[in-house]
């Protein structure tokens, strides 16, 4: 498709979803119309009868209660909000030349330029209609609030006046009655691993999307659409009363109506519009382009990988790693010396990279790291008691061996509310402390369950008590499961129980200062906004702090330190170096209940599990 076939086609599905529009009104009017007729009619001696009057009083009350439905239908879709991305907005002044590229680059495509730029905490890059007028000074300040000299944040080489409808652009007139341009969104982690060049060649396409998006007809038929969609979620909203449930209930019907009707139009709009802009892009850096996309799908394997494997830990721990952009670049440095296949990109990091177009690259850091983990974790929306940020080299320390301390603290906690001994001989007197071999001892011992802690359906109906209710039937039968398979299967089950209650006795996430649960941007409750990791097994679970067992007694007593590893998260450094072959020796452990492969490795790194280690 063309970029004119394209452009034609989204022209022509913008008509028909403003017909459906115009249909709908039409329906509204067309009681007050006939109603206008009968009294017309009455009114000029051509009707009379009983017949006629009540039939003229019907129609009118008809009339009256079809332009009141209309009224509040149209009052909630023209107030209610469309939803906003969460950014973090760059003003001109903190990015001269980042704004500089952009107009650079619309005025190249021939298109007008956005009116405003922001930084999404995620590896994709679009544009983002912000003027609806719900949306008040939320959107202004997002699009650019006023600095110190009075001019909005684009700068006054390209204003809106929002007033006339005009676009101004190098003190120009471009076009008139045109709506303003939107914002374009840009990936964080985009501007930290990618090029000056590549980010240029990858916004290209995006940017040329503010041509279509200019003309009046997709503009006012994205508006219609979005309003719908913000009506029907307003509609929606729990802690309503009767009343309001009956009135919003009827709005949300009327408009989950119009938006069936609009769903194909609206889809093929976007798609015209879509393919509009990708064919004017052809014409710019189209062969810088084809390599830049191979550097998208690099930064979003990277970003995904250091959320998951490093910034969740931290996130779970009440930290939150300043610095998630630069670490990307560090994680996607180091796939670059272990793979092969991408030896070709360490070459590029001699070039300047695009977050040199920032003039604080490190603040801007920090603000799209904190909306990374309130998106992804559920975090506050500002640093507090229990929320504080962590540097990358405070990471070891303040993570990696505080989070493997309080694992092996919650294995022994279940140990003890299993009645296991702390010694594997019942006649010595039991360590002051915990160790690894008690561990050991009790997945390898099959005496030990029998001896000292209760049996396995008691340890299942402990830990079935102190879990949260709505764990469920299915959660509680797999946990049964799981304890008649053996000692480890009983501890898997006590584990999840254990994790379960501390998470429903953690404190609620406080909602953000300053704002009104009217006036948050978007929905808190349902923060976050997807799992960054699937629920794990009981038997992972173990594992894991069986292994966060063994880190401790390393560092105890081997002379062992915590580390970060970029793509894969916390690990233990012996004399150095990674230990990368501990993970399958726990699982040896766990699975198989054979300690041997386990203890060799202990001997040969000169850790002594039976010495009692520090916890928290």
């Amino acid at each position: 498709m063309g970029e004119e076939a394209g452009a034609q086609a989204a022209r022509s599905r913008a008509l028909a979803v403003l017909r459906i529009r115009g249909r709908a009104l039409a329906v509204a009017l067309l009681p007050a119309a006939v109603a206008v007729v009968l009294l017309a009619a009455a009114a000029t001696g051509r009707v009379e009868g009983t017949a006629w009057a009540a039939a003229r009083w019907a129609v009118t009350v008809l009339a009256v209660l079809a332009l009141a439905a209309a009224a509040v239908v149209a009052l909630v879709v023209a107030r209610a909000r469309p939803a906003l991305s969460p950014t973090v907005p760059i003003s001109e002044a903190a990015a001269p030349d980042l704004y500089r590229l952009v107009r650079d680059l619309a005025d190249r495509l021939d298109v007008p330029a956005p009116s405003a730029i922001a930084l999404t905490p995620d590896c994709d890059s679009w544009l983002e209609d912000r003027t609806h007028p719900a949306h008040g000074a939320c959107a202004r300040r997002e699009a650019g609030a006023p600095q110190g000299d009075g001019r909005p944040a684009g700068g006054d080489d390209d204003a809106d006046d929002t007033d006339s409808g005009t676009r101004i652009r190098g003190g120009r007139p471009v076009g008139g009655r045109t709506p303003a341009a939107p914002v374009l969104v840009i990936g964080s982690p985009f501007l930290w691993w990618m090029r000056v060049g590549e980010l240029r060649a990858v916004l290209a396409p995006v940017v040329a999307g503010t041509g279509p998006s200019a003309h009046p007809d997709i503009a006012a038929a994205r508006r219609f659409v979005r309003g719908l969609d913000a009506a029907v979620a307003v509609a929606s909203a729990p802690g309503r009363g009767p009343l309001a449930r009956t009135v919003l209930g009827g709005v949300g019907w009327v408009a989950r109506l119009l938006l069936r009707g609009c769903r194909m139009h609206a889809a093929e709009m976007e798609r015209g519009v879509a393919a509009a802009a990708a064919e004017r892009a052809q014409t710019v850096d189209y062969g810088a382009r084809i390599v830049a996309q191979e550097q998208v799908g690099l930064a979003y394997a990277g970003w995904d990988r250091l959320l998951t494997r490093v910034a969740l830990p931290a996130w779970r721990m009440g930290r939150w790693p300043s610095r998630l952009d630069a670490g990307v670049v560090s994680a996607l440095t180091e796939l670059s010396r272990r793979d092969r296949l991408a030896e070709g990109f360490a070459s590029r990091l001699g070039e300047r990279p695009a977050c040199d177009l920032l003039e604080e690259p490190g603040a801007v850091d920090e603000a799209a790291s904190l909306l990374a983990a309130r998106l992804f974790h559920g975090g506050p929306a500002e640093s507090g008691p229990g929320w504080t940020p962590v540097a990358w080299q405070e990471y070891p320390d303040e993570i990696v061996d505080r989070k493997w301390r309080m694992d092996a603290a919650r294995l022994h906690r279940v140990l003890d509310a299993l009645g296991v001994s702390r010694s594997f001989d019942p006649e010595a007197p039991d360590p002051e402390g915990p160790t690894l071999g008690r561990v050991i001892d009790h997945l390898t011992d099959p005496e030990r369950a029998a001896r000292r802690g209760p049996g396995p359906r008691e340890a299942d109906e402990h830990y079935a008590a102190a879990a949260p209710a709505d764990e469920g039937r299915e959660d509680a039968d797999e946990d049964r499961e799981d304890s008649d398979e053996g000692r480890s299967g009983q501890l898997a089950a006590g584990l999840s129980a254990e994790l379960a209650r501390e998470e429903a006795a953690a404190p609620a996430r406080p909602a953000p200062t300053g704002q009104s649960p009217d006036d948050a941007l978007w929905d808190d409750g349902a923060l976050p906004l997807f799992p960054l990791q699937p629920p794990r097994s009981g038997r992972e679970l173990l594992a894991d702090h069986v292994s966060a067992m063994v880190c401790c007694a390393a560092m105890d007593t081997a002379g062992a330190t915590p580390g970060l590893d970029w793509l894969d998260g916390p690990s233990l450094l012996l004399g150095g170096e990674r230990a990368a072959d501990l993970t399958p020796r726990v699982h040896t452990l766990v699975e198989d209940g054979d300690p041997e492969p386990l203890r060799t490795w202990l001997t040969t790194q000169g850790i002594r599990p039976e010495k009692p280690l520090r916890l928290v």
